[in-house]
């Protein structure tokens, strides 16, 4: 009897060991994100609640995984409306000093379709410059220089997706180049002045006290070397075809987790 007793605990011992543990509980993606990596799609559901913070609106979105946090620009979004925040981005553990709360997880954007409504003027990095007494990347509701600042660039940083054909002559001189050839010759053309002539198929103003544009002339591959980002002090508007004179940057790193292979700074823009 005693041997048929140790033989059903050491049978019951080899069961246990072989029984599953349970998986642990998935975190939400929300959470898994890093703080100023970009969202790899729109954060999209309906308004539950929204909380003001000019020039900033806090949205509480009910979407397919869940409730979540938004901030976008100041706009009438009403709750119940449906919306899509583009170019979102997560930033995590985030306080703003406005609110006097603290979120979990914000993911900072901008309204995309219908909803999209102009940014007021004067609001930073969203088609303005920064509110009067404001220094650019103090953004007002958004707690602070580090999140605002990532939120610009991502404004900024990230290319038109379609803008039809580009097609533009190359800019005459000694040191003329296309937006291919800029590319291609980054290295050798490193601190040096070059001039472009292209399209701007995207324009922010009021970004770290510049205006920040993407200029193209129908050289190089899309997605690849098609389409240069150039800062200035000067104003344009999408749509112009203008010639942009500036000095060539490489791996240039403006924090926040923006850097970019090549840019074009200080330029001066003519039509």
């Amino acid at each position: 009897m005693r041997r048929l007793s140790v033989v059903l605990l050491t049978a019951l011992a080899v069961a246990g060991c072989k029984k599953q543990q349970p998986p642990p509980p998935q975190q939400p993606a929300a959470a898994a994100q890093q703080a100023g990596a970009p969202a790899a799609a729109p954060v999209a559901g309906k308004v539950l609640e929204r909380l003001d913070a000019p020039p900033y609106v806090y949205l509480k979105l009910q979407t397919a995984s869940g409730e979540a946090w938004a901030a976008v620009p100041q706009s009438d979004v009403k709750v119940g409306a449906e919306v899509s925040i583009v170019g979102a981005m997560p930033m995590n553990g985030f306080e703003s000093k406005t609110l006097q709360r603290k979120f979990d997880v914000v993911y900072f954007g901008t309204l995309g379709g219908g909803e999209a409504a102009a940014a007021p003027a004067g609001m930073p990095g969203m088609g303005g410059a920064a509110p009067a007494g404001m220094p650019p990347g103090m953004g007002g509701g958004m707690g602070g220089a580090q999140p605002d600042m990532a939120a610009q660039h991502a404004a900024a940083a990230a290319g038109p997706t379609e803008v039809g054909d580009v097609k533009v002559p190359k800019a005459s001189g000694a040191d003329a180049r296309t937006v291919a050839e800029v590319h291609a010759q980054k290295v050798s053309l490193k601190e040096k002045p070059v001039t472009i002539r292209g399209k701007v198929v995207k324009y922010n103003e009021g970004i770290m006290g510049k205006n920040w544009l993407h200029l193209r002339d129908g050289s190089g591959t899309a997605g690849k070397d098609n389409d240069l980002t150039v800062t200035t002090t000067d104003r344009t508007s999408v749509g112009e075809v203008v010639t942009v004179k500036g000095t060539v940057r490489v791996d240039k790193d403006f924090g926040a987790g923006y850097a970019y292979p090549v840019i074009v700074e200080d330029a001066k823009v003519a039509k």
